[in-house]
């Protein structure tokens, strides 16, 4: 049995955006391999909640966590832990 810790809980989250930055996050995962949909979301948010003066540990390290992460080397799967 596998449990979880609270960082890495997951919540499903459904969102109407504009087909502008719809068309701008599928050519931006197109550009970069090890991104894909749902961290770039993430990344948003947390980006957003930090700006915005969320005092929570967990988004202001995956704010700066996604600031200064450098791209992964090709052929390592793309995938994040959290």
């Amino acid at each position: 049995m596998s449990v979880s810790s609270p960082s890495h809980s997951y919540v499903s989250l459904e969102a109407e955006i504009p087909e502008v930055l719809y068309r701008g996050m599928k050519d931006f995962i197109g550009d970069h391999p090890t991104w894909d949909q749902y961290r770039v979301m993430s990344s948003a948010l947390a980006h957003f909640l930090f700006q915005n003066g969320s005092d929570n540990r967990a988004v202001s390290e995956r704010y700066l966590d996604d600031l200064f992460m450098q791209s992964e080397p090709q052929g390592r799967g793309g995938k994040r832990d959290d």
